[in-house]
């Protein structure tokens, strides 16, 4: 997933840079971003650092926690660090932040493997189709009940069996809409890719606490 956000406002606090996006993000603490058409100190590739809702004025000079102006909200916020940015007073700014998310906790071999079948043409390029949406939704699903993973690696063996899991639903729902395809006349329960052993591998459907 690639989408790219209009920069608004921006400021820099002891080294902490904040940015505001014209419309609502899906930026997450810890994704990649990367910003172009502004200054030098905003562009660049940036992980981010926290998604603030108010103004930052100051970093504590003891303890490092950062210091927040709460009588002024601001919306659609970024944050990262970048120790050779220059403090600035808040003002609107001009440039796009881009975030791209490709997720690569499984491949197309891999699930062939987990299926236990050989695969060629049009198949292989269809598995590989599965992987890459299987990887997309649970790193998404994940995201949404607060875990912040790796792109490239999986956070364990339960979250990647789940992946798989997922993954072989698609492929054997090939030509279906609802089910596994099957030729049979008898009724057959509804195939739900997304059942609870899933759930449980991936450890969604429940906020993550410390």
């Amino acid at each position: 997933m690639t989408a790219t956000y209009t920069l608004q406002y921006g400021t820099i606090t002891d080294g902490y840079v904040t940015v505001t996006t014209l419309t609502p993000n899906e930026v997450v603490v810890g994704a990649s971003v990367t910003v172009s058409g502004s200054t030098a100190n905003y562009n660049g590739t940036h992980t981010i650092y926290a998604m603030p809702q108010f103004l930052p004025v100051a970093v504590d000079g003891e303890t490092g926690i950062i210091e927040y102006d709460y009588s002024y909200p601001i919306e659609n916020g970024i944050m990262w660090y970048d120790v050779d940015s220059t403090d600035e007073e808040w003002h609107a700014h001009t440039g796009t932040l881009t975030f791209t998310q490709t997720c690569t906790w499984i491949t197309g071999p891999q699930l062939e493997t987990y299926l236990g079948i050989t695969t060629s043409g049009d198949e292989t390029a269809f598995l590989a189709q599965c992987a890459s949406a299987a990887n997309a939704f649970c790193f998404r699903r994940r995201q949404e009940s607060s875990y912040i993973d790796s792109l490239t690696t999986s956070p364990g063996g339960d979250v990647t069996l789940g992946t798989l899991m997922y993954g072989s639903a698609l492929f054997r729902q090939r030509g279906s809409v609802d089910q596994f395809a099957s030729f049979t006349d008898m009724g057959s329960a509804p195939v739900v890719g997304l059942s609870g052993i899933v759930k449980q591998l991936l450890g969604i459907n429940r906020p993550q606490v410390a």
